[in-house]
């Protein structure tokens, strides 16, 4: 089946970097793109009919100027401007798509207190398909796909998916599994020696059964597994703020679950250093 990228567009700096990167897919994977704004916001107002007419007119024309672009690069392109709330709409466009494309929705008059919106959570949250979500930040430079590992089905997809874009890229596979001791909620953290060596060496069985016939399909890849000590978010990030791609597993289930992401997913969206991949 042709891939199907569908890309939210915004008029923002993380929007067209988001743009970009779904394009360079796209061309690689030889994939359709179809590009995706939202006019939200209206209420019933008086007069506000033609402001929203307006609205969308002007996304239209956004929309189909790029879709001219990229044709003329002889990719195949659709566009569609929808109306309502942007969460509902972006997550229903990712009905049958292959890879969901989305700017971040950072916002902070304090850059030393970085705050994330709560659109791009909800979205990758409730999103049909594995969401990729692009920060305002330059990425040139920056080697490997960083992909979090922690034995569970979802995990599993997420290497799949991070060995595929690393062959594809030609970039080193950096899959990382993380422990954290038994928390001690009081007293000095002093842990057996024996305890951490065997926490240690479990980890390290855990992340090479969860590699396990990846070089079959992947003969040339460059592995560079790290097992580490640590909370899985805070180490996933030091690790993706030099790396090119990051990826990791939502555990988020279900219709209760629906706009919920696991802990860690949530975590390093919320903390986003650099594009990343969610996967279920």
């Amino acid at each position: 089946m042709a891939e199907r990228i569908v890309v939210g567009v915004l008029d923002t700096s993380a929007g067209r970097r988001a743009l970009e990167w779904a394009t360079e897919r796209a061309r690689s994977r030889k994939a359709s793109l179809l590009l995706v704004s939202v006019v939200g916001g209206a209420v019933g107002a008086v007069g506000e009919g033609p402001v929203v007419e307006a609205a969308i007119a002007s996304a239209n024309a956004f929309l189909e100027a790029h879709a001219r672009n990229l044709e003329a690069e002889g990719l195949a392109v659709d566009v569609v401007v929808l109306r309502g709330d942007p969460v509902r709409q972006l997550v229903s466009a990712t009905a049958g798509a292959t890879l969901l494309v989305i700017g971040s929705d950072y916002r902070s008059d304090d850059r030393d207190t970085p705050q994330r919106g709560v659109h791009g959570l909800r979205i990758v949250a409730g999103a049909a398909c594995p969401v990729v979500v692009i920060p305002d930040v330059a990425t040139e430079g920056r080697r490997g796909i960083v992909v979090g590992v922690d034995g569970s089905p979802t995990s599993e997809a997420a290497v799949a998916f991070a060995a595929a874009e690393a062959d594809r890229l030609g970039e080193p596979l950096i899959p990382v599994i993380v422990w954290t001791p038994v928390a001690v909620p009081r007293g000095p953290k002093v842990y057996p020696e024996q305890y951490l060596t065997s926490m240690q060496a479990l980890s390290e069985e855990a992340l090479a059964l969860a590699l396990a016939g990846l070089r079959q399909t992947y003969p040339d890849l460059d592995l560079q597994s790290r097992v580490e000590r640590g909370y899985p978010s805070e180490v996933i990030n030091r690790l993706a703020a030099t790396a090119r791609l990051t990826v990791v597993g939502s555990h988020g289930r279900g219709a209760v679950a629906r706009f919920l992401l696991g802990s860690i997913s949530h975590e390093v969206l919320a903390a986003l250093v650099g594009p990343t991949a969610v996967v279920r």
